[in-house]
């Protein structure tokens, strides 16, 4: 044979083989199969300082959970079913605005809660969960929390008790809830997103900055309790740099009066950090 006819062959025999052994083309998944997962990172802010994260990788992981009672979260994530999974459960501390709904949570989703050591410890000896979904962790400690997941506990400068409701007594009882932390999360592809949880400015958050990079960071910015708009402004630019920021923890207490528009304006211009202003229930993609 010459060499066209070979060719013509060649090129026969890899058509035949690319029509008996690809799937049939279709714009639909096949039965059973699981849906194509979006690129990048999805944010999406649920009210106070409880976000549902979406890794490029599927992965879910939910921050802080107060919802059922907290007026900012959207009807469908009011109660542990409205989310069809959980891989990360992430608290920062142990006032209710932040982990009231982290129990059901991990008991419906079979999904450890990781927060500061010593308020899971309280959370297990009171008998709220079982001890295998409370695994201890403290500050500078990092977990693979679930598969290509990383997160590393972080200083913040703030407060934590926990206040149970005793079933015997029908009071509440105010408990430790060792010491607030804040946490950088990692994701598979690298992309780090910083969450303050409740924290004033602290000068070591220019070390974070610096150490972890955060592609995002997740900011208090309500007063009273945490950073107000001016400080958690001046905490973004000139302590930690992010590429990005999304303002937290605000418009659901009468007490945090700041307000996302008082943060934008104490941004101002030229600051290389892009602001993101999060409407509830609405996603974010990065």
């Amino acid at each position: 044979m010459n060499k066209p006819t070979l060719a013509a062959l060649a090129v026969a025999a890899l058509l035949s083989a690319c029509a008996t052994t690809g799937p049939a083309p279709s714009s639909m998944p096949a039965a059973g199969a699981a849906a194509p997962v979006p690129a990048g990172v999805e944010i999406t802010w649920l009210g106070q300082a409880a976000f549902r994260i979406v890794s490029p990788g599927g992965k879910v992981i939910v921050t802080d959970p107060w919802l059922r009672t907290n007026p900012l979260t959207p009807a469908a994530f009011k109660q542990p079913e409205g989310f069809a999974k959980i891989d990360v459960l992430l608290v920062t501390h142990g006032h209710f605005d932040h982990i009231a709904d982290a129990p059901a949570l991990a008991q419906h989703h079979n999904v450890a809660v990781r927060g500061p050591g010593d308020l899971l410890n309280t959370v297990m000896t009171l008998g709220v969960l079982p001890p295998n979904l409370l695994p201890r962790m403290n500050k500078g400690g990092t977990v693979e929390a679930a598969s290509g997941i990383k997160v590393t506990a972080v200083r913040a400068e703030h407060s934590s008790i926990y206040v149970w409701r005793n079933p015997a007594t029908g009071k509440d009882e105010t408990h430790p809830g060792g010491e607030a932390i804040g946490w950088i999360i990692e994701l598979e592809n690298g992309f780090r997103i910083y969450h303050a949880g409740d924290t004033a400015v602290f000068g070591d958050m220019k070390l974070i900055g610096e150490r972890y990079r955060p592609d995002i960071a997740l900011v208090p910015i309500g007063g009273h309790f945490t950073m107000d708009p001016a400080d958690a402004a001046w905490a973004v630019k000139d302590l930690l740099r992010p590429k990005a920021v999304i303002p937290m923890h605000y418009g659901a207490n009468p007490l945090a009066k700041g307000t996302a528009q008082q943060f934008v304006d104490a941004m101002g211009p030229g600051s290389g950090v892009q602001v993101h202003v999060a409407k509830p229930g609405e996603p974010l993609r990065f």
